[in-house]
């Protein structure tokens, strides 16, 4: 969605539409369970698991930098990435709201 068009909708709603965004694609939830299970990567080592190139991993890791999710350090050579446990709780609260609002009234 174009920035002007964001502007009509609230912080939540653009928080959350751009969590679901980064959620949206399976590499991107492999790489947040591989990071989860192994509590940091280097990008080296995501491209030994997964069957994804490495400026293909670099992308995603990208778009989950980008909203926050995740944190990255240069060390030499490599960038070590982890899950940003703050931001992580946020985005669980923030999900958890909206999934709880459902009360069934629906047909």
């Amino acid at each position: 969605m174009g920035l002007s068009k964001s502007i009509y909708f609230t912080d939540e709603q653009n928080r959350l539409a751009d969590l679901a965004k980064a959620l949206a694609h399976p590499a991107r939830i492999a790489i947040l369970q591989y990071m989860i299970e192994h509590k940091s990567c280097i990008v080296g080592t995501l491209t030994d698991v997964l069957p994804i190139s490495q400026s293909t991993i670099s992308q995603h890791l990208k778009e989950l930098k980008s909203i926050g999710i995740i944190k990255g350090e240069i060390e030499g050579p490599s960038i070590c990435y982890c899950i940003d446990q703050d931001a992580w709780n946020e985005a669980s609260e923030v999900l958890s709201t909206f999934i709880s609002q459902i009360n069934n009234n629906c047909c």
